[in-house]
């Protein structure tokens, strides 16, 4: 059956919901698998709108929960399909048993996570809480700061994830209302060069190929199973880095817009510098440059990929820094936040004789204000110049009540 191109201007005002079904339908994925949740429901909503539209020639399965929901994916992409899904926060929790499926089968199937905090107390406000708790799964993570690169980074997430060299499942994260509901300027593609990009799904080990049958998610036990989790984590670590930056290369090509697996701004000679991901990072780049003005030497680091972690790109991005802090939008449960984690590992064999410092914010959908990162930087700046942390490693940002600190 044909179906319809749609005419889009070259700027469309999108939320990042819309934005991402748009670039599911200019994929032409074959199948999406899907349960709804607050705030990701418009993302499938979307596509199944364009399905009865005849804007697209896959199939829209409606099933009875988000575990469903990536079961029927995994079966799809088995099949031979490109596959495509969105869920957040408490779907993502009933699902997460069936990521590691998709992954260990080495299935490249594209999840649209909208973050979203995690009960208890109930919450659909936007923070990391999910995207932190499905962070080793084994698939790689994008994320976008705005609903821009919702749009872009589906397209370089099927591109990698269907590279028959990487064969990985791959998410996409944006943050829960503050991108997912909140319209932007969204530069488009027509729908025939977005495709080209992606180009044609070639299928590998499909289930549907009977002249060369195989098997998917066998039991292997202490014989061969070490050597699978062994052979998937290092195509992770080793593979797919070159893969993610050949895609953001091609893609920058065709459109201008250039991705990489970090962002830095002002960082080339800055003495302090706040890392973070998500909408924090525009709102940290304004305060940056705000705080330039006044004789602090501030930058920002945007995680574009949160898997495979980028280590090494980490640590020569900071290794002149003085002092930095990570954000973490996530209650880390009894442990330093993830970014506080991963970029002291980054450090740790290195010469940096920099000051890390860690800051949890934002849980719940909680602002971060400028005036927190006016806050911030300057504490970082009196820690640069006193040689030590004057305050507590860990903290909090904006929660109300007596102080709350630990180590």
């Amino acid at each position: 059956m044909a179906f319809d191109k749609m005419e889009l201007r070259d700027i469309e005002v999108w939320d990042g919901n819309f934005a991402a079904a748009q670039a599911l339908r200019q994929c032409q994925v074959d199948v999406v698998s899907a349960y709804p949740i607050t705030p990701s429901t418009p993302i499938v909503e979307g596509y199944a709108k364009f399905k009865s539209d005849n804007y697209v020639e896959g199939e829209y399965v409606m099933v009875e929960s988000e575990h469903a929901a990536m079961s029927g994916c995994i079966g799809a992409a088995a099949a031979g399909g490109r596959v495509a899904t969105a869920t957040s926060s408490q779907g993502l929790a009933l699902m997460a048993e069936t990521l590691y499926q998709a992954s260990g089968m080495r299935l490249p199937i594209v999840l649209n996570i909208v973050n979203r905090a995690l009960a208890a107390p109930l919450n659909v406000n936007g923070d990391h809480s999910d995207m932190y708790m499905v962070r080793d799964s084994g698939w790689i993570q994008f994320d976008a700061f705005c609903p821009q690169e919702a749009y872009d980074l589906n397209f370089i997430a099927f591109k990698v994830s269907e590279d028959h060299a990487v064969r990985t499942p791959a998410i996409v994260n944006q943050d829960g209302f503050m991108t997912s509901h909140t319209a932007q300027g969204v530069h488009t593609m027509d729908d025939d060069t977005a495709f080209s990009f992606v180009g044609e799904f070639k299928p590998m080990n499909d289930m549907l190929d009977f002249e060369h049958p195989v098997t998917h998610g066998v039991q292997t036990e202490e014989d061969w199973h070490f050597e699978h989790k062994a052979r998937q984590h290092n195509d992770m670590m080793t593979i797919v880095p070159g893969k993610i930056d050949a895609a953001f290369e091609e893609f920058a090509k065709l459109t201008g817009r250039k991705y990489n697996q970090i962002e830095q701004y002002d960082m080339d000679d800055a003495d302090v510098a706040v890392v973070c991901m998500g909408t924090s990072v525009e709102t940290a780049r304004e305060v940056a440059r705000e705080m330039r003005e006044k004789g602090i030497k501030a930058g920002v680091i945007g995680i574009r990929v949160f898997r495979p972690f980028p280590f090494m790109a980490i640590a020569e991005a900071l290794k002149d820094v003085k002092a930095v802090a990570a954000l973490d939008r996530s209650a880390p449960g009894g442990t330093p936040g993830a970014l506080f984690n991963e970029i002291a590992g980054s450090l740790f064999n290195s010469d940096s004789k920099m000051l890390l410092s860690g800051y949890i914010y934002g849980l719940g959908g909680r602002d971060l204000t400028k005036k927190h990162l006016v806050d911030l930087y300057t504490e970082l700046q009196a820690n640069a110049d006193a040689g030590k942390v004057l305050t507590q490693q860990q903290q909090f940002i904006g929660v109300r009540g007596p102080k709350l600190a630990y180590l």
